[in-house]
């Protein structure tokens, strides 16, 4: 998994001290690229998460739930913590927790 190439959006024209929060983890990022973006069925993006497809439909319904809140109250929306593996071209393997 690598680190997403934007981590905040927000509502444009509206200050960001006047904004709540929605914080997606990097995980549930990476769920809703490889479903909704990559196509993938839960089974075979759960395998490329290396974790269980309970846990991936977890991360999905609760990342879309945080975006469709970010959406529907005019929130920003931020990429930011969880415990993942980075991996990738020119990045090593390691671990990052927050």
């Amino acid at each position: 998994m690598g680190v997403p190439g934007f981590t905040y959006f927000k509502p444009a024209g509206v200050r960001l001290r006047e904004l709540d929060e929605s914080i997606i983890s990097v995980e549930e990022y990476e769920a809703i690229r490889l479903k909704d973006v990559e196509g993938l069925e839960q089974e075979d993006a759960a395998q490329k998460m290396n974790i269980s497809q309970p846990t991936f439909h977890r991360l999905l319904l609760s990342a879309r739930k945080k975006i469709t809140d970010a959406i529907v109250n005019g929130k920003a929306i931020k990429i930011h913590g969880g415990n993942y593996t980075m991996t990738g071209p020119g990045r090593g393997p390691g671990r990052r927790m927050h």
